[in-house]
């Protein structure tokens, strides 16, 4: 449309310009035009970015077998894959999407992905059919015009994981957590499995107490405060949700985003991930390997030659 639009302004503009000026205004006047064409498909591709699709890179930095589980699975329908250590999956979602990701670990599933798992459990099934039982680290997105995002331990921990927002704008702080709780739990919230703890529960799933839970009484952010056990939480993940009400240190905002969800990983580390054999890191800006713009310029140079030319 717009380059039809373009042929119709550059013809008659030039038409009448030819009978009353001479060529050199002709010759203006379509750089002018073509000018207005480009700016206005520039115009035209911004609207189209703000509203593409999302990505959320799966990274596996354990050293053991995950299962990733998604409620509101577009693209995997809930999880259904496994991650070994070292692995990466792309999960794609739709503008506005809202959801969980988080990990099961020591599942077992037959041939025909029925199976349980020992966290995280979400069904009988490889593909998650409801969220995940706790204790479970979770992920949780809010995805508009401004997204909101954070690591939830409300629920209980059973892997270190970390979120980081890549190529957005805003805040866009990494969360998430710098160590393994499960080395520190709490011994009356450890969850084992053949003497080795393998997740950290929650002290509303082990007490079920107002206090704990949040509840009743307790039910508002002035008198839900943090515990001896929210805080063993908030140790080693400092940029997570450690109880319901733990808001101005774990809720973080940005805009126009693409996501790492790391397992195993911590704040600070550079993590990278391997996907249609090409490698990205959180560092680099290149999970988008060329910068959006960069074809701005490059249309411009053979309009500036051209006014050059012509004066």
């Amino acid at each position: 449309m717009y380059i039809l639009l373009y042929k119709h302004l550059l013809s008659c503009c030039s038409s009448q310009l030819s009978q009353t000026e001479d060529r050199r205004m002709a010759s203006l006047v379509s750089v002018l035009l073509t000018t207005f064409l480009i700016f206005t498909i520039i115009a035209s591709a911004s609207v189209n970015l703000s509203e593409s699709t999302r990505s959320f890179t799966i990274v596996n930095d354990c050293k053991e077998t995950i299962w990733p589980g998604i409620t509101h699975g577009e693209s995997f329908n809930g999880g259904g894959f496994s991650l070994k250590p070292g692995q990466s999956a792309v999960y794609t979602a739709s503008p506005g999407w809202g959801g969980r990701i988080w990990a099961r670990t020591g599942c077992n599933f037959d041939k025909n992905g029925n199976g349980t798992c020992q966290t995280g459990n979400c069904g009988t099934s490889l593909n998650c059919t409801r969220p995940g039982n706790p204790p479970a680290s979770l992920a949780e997105f809010s995805l508009g015009d401004v997204d909101f995002y954070d690591i939830s331990l409300v629920d209980g921990f059973n892997l270190p994981m970390i979120v980081k927002a890549i190529n957005g704008t805003g805040n866009c702080s990494t969360v998430g957590c710098d160590g393994d709780l499960r080395q520190n739990c709490p011994s009356d919230l450890a969850l084992k499995a053949n003497g080795k703890v393998i997740a950290c529960r929650s002290a509303c799933e082990v007490f079920d107490s107002d206090e704990y839970c949040c509840r009743g009484t307790y039910g508002n952010p002035g008198t839900c405060l943090a515990t001896n056990y929210s805080k063993s939480f908030k140790q080693v993940c400092p940029a997570a949700y450690s109880y319901a009400f733990d808001d101005p240190t774990s809720l973080t905002t940005c805009s126009g985003a693409d996501f790492i969800v790391a397992f195993c990983a911590s704040r600070n580390q550079t993590v990278c991930s391997y996907h249609d054999k090409q490698l990205a890191c959180n560092q680099s800006k290149g999970i988008r390997p060329i910068s959006q713009g960069w074809w701005v310029p490059m249309l411009a140079l053979p309009l500036m030659f051209k006014i050059l030319v012509i004066f």
